[in-house]
């Protein structure tokens, strides 16, 4: 097949211009195909380039992008029924049952450029899942809105135009709850560093003044991740960024901690999950409460912001547990380093969840539910599922009306059943403390 009209869909990726739009793009476009890109979280699908593509191909990178496509699909096929429908990336092969049914007809997650490119030709990749290492191209973000139009970086009552790249996908490690295992299985691949340093470069050239490194987890090769964040530092001197690293990681990997600050960045994220240790062995974290604090200790140190991610709501939450949760975010100062959602985000268990392996969860679990894309599960005690319905609508409202991070937790406590938290000594305000304006987290 000669030249093919390729349309790439991204329904919602955390408010980033996507990487997994441009990247593919690039390929694509090297091979001689028109390719056609939408974001539909900035922009409506425009019909006239739906009826013009011969393939059409979904971004799928998280849960909720993922709902967006299904309910996106029928308009898809009625406006174009010749075209060939594909669906990538992380959540792709998680749902491929579902995708199939719904009219996808290739199904590609792992690492998604070439395969793309040989879809194009018409040459059906094999397998579903493909973790092959890539010689990548530097994405191509024509076709994209503008990094303006983009979530930003709050930072001391400004903002600022923020890219996003990774350097690195999958992971070495095999945490029980998370989406990116049952696809890598303990397998990491890095992006070149000069693909990711010219992604960066084209980046800055069109507004970038901060950089999300996307990576699962920046430190899986600590040696490939300095490299690029001294040539980062070294061409850019003034250009901030932030990455994610796990607490294990954080502790392994202490001696680059200093680097990273003198480097620019300016926080970490980590998906720390719990303060409860059992629940941390369950989940297959691989550090503990202590761990925690001790890696919260060393960038506090560093003078790193660490971000914490959490999932307080489990089937093994109590009531005492959830505000002893709380309880210990203010005893560490936490308040104003944890978006308020983050206390409010309840276990997901998508189809291939490694916590399908724990007797105890599938005792827990109603059959799988194809609307929500997961597993269904309720607490043993019902008041603390109402407590974890009602936060996410009390968070929304609190945000609309621009209350600070420590009047949310405020709200959030008391709602919990907790005594009113006494008055604390001056702490630095919201303001102070770096963060993304789309803080949701799935």
């Amino acid at each position: 097949m000669g030249k093919v009209r390729v349309l790439l869909i991204s329904t919602y990726e955390l408010g980033r211009q996507p990487f997994g739009l441009a990247s593919p793009a690039a390929w694509l476009r090297a091979g001689g195909h028109e390719v056609a890109l939408a974001d539909l979280s900035r922009s409506p699908l425009a019909p006239a380039v739906v009826e013009n593509a011969e393939l059409i191909a979904f971004f799928l990178p998280m849960h909720t992008a993922t709902r967006l496509v299904l309910a996106l699909l029928p308009k898809v096929r009625a406006a174009n029924p010749r075209a060939k429908l594909c669906a990538y990336g992380l959540y792709a092969p998680l749902n491929e049952q579902l995708l199939r049914e719904s009219g996808i007809e290739t199904v590609i997650g792992g690492e998604f450029e070439q395969p793309l490119v040989e879809l194009a030709r018409a040459v059906s990749p094999s397998g579903l899942v493909h973790l092959q290492r890539q010689e990548f191209r530097a994405p191509d973000r024509s076709g994209l809105p503008p990094l303006a139009a983009y979530a930003r970086l709050a930072l001391n009552g400004s903002t600022r135009t923020v890219g996003y790249t990774e350097a690195s996908r999958g992971c070495k490690h095999l945490c029980r709850h998370c989406p990116v295992v049952p696809v890598y299985r303990g397998v990491f691949r890095v992006v070149q560093s000069d693909v990711v340093l010219a992604d960066i470069r084209a980046q800055v050239a069109a507004g970038a003044e901060h950089i999300t490194f996307g990576d699962p987890d920046f430190f899986n090769g600590p040696g490939h991740a300095a490299r690029i964040i001294e040539a980062l530092h070294a061409e850019w001197p003034r250009l901030t960024y932030d990455v994610t690293i796990k607490v294990e990681h954080l502790l392994q990997h202490r001696d680059l901690l200093p680097v990273l600050q003198r480097t620019g960045c300016l926080f970490v994220t980590s998906a720390v999950e719990s303060l409860d240790d059992a629940v941390l062995e369950k989940l297959a974290k691989g550090h503990t409460r202590a761990g925690f604090i001790e890696a919260l200790s060393l960038t506090r140190a560093a003078g790193l912001p660490l971000a914490p991610t959490f999932i307080p709501f489990t089937p093994w939450t109590t009531l005492d547990s959830y505000r002893d949760f709380l309880r210990q975010l203010a005893d560490l100062d936490l308040i104003e380093q944890v978006a308020p959602i983050q206390l409010a985000i309840r276990l997901l268990i998508p189809e291939g969840s490694l916590l399908l392996d724990l007797a105890k969860i599938r005792e827990r679990i109603g059959p799988y539910n194809a609307h929500a894309l997961c597993y269904p599960w309720r607490n043993p005690d019902p008041a603390v599922d109402r407590l974890a319905a009602a936060l996410p609508d009390r968070i929304k409202q609190e945000e609309r009306r621009h209350s600070s991070r420590r009047d949310i937790f405020h709200r959030i406590w008391e709602l919990s059943g907790n005594a009113p938290l006494p008055e604390a000594e001056p702490r630095p305000s919201r303001a102070t403390i770096p963060y993304l304006t789309e803080p949701w987290y799935c």
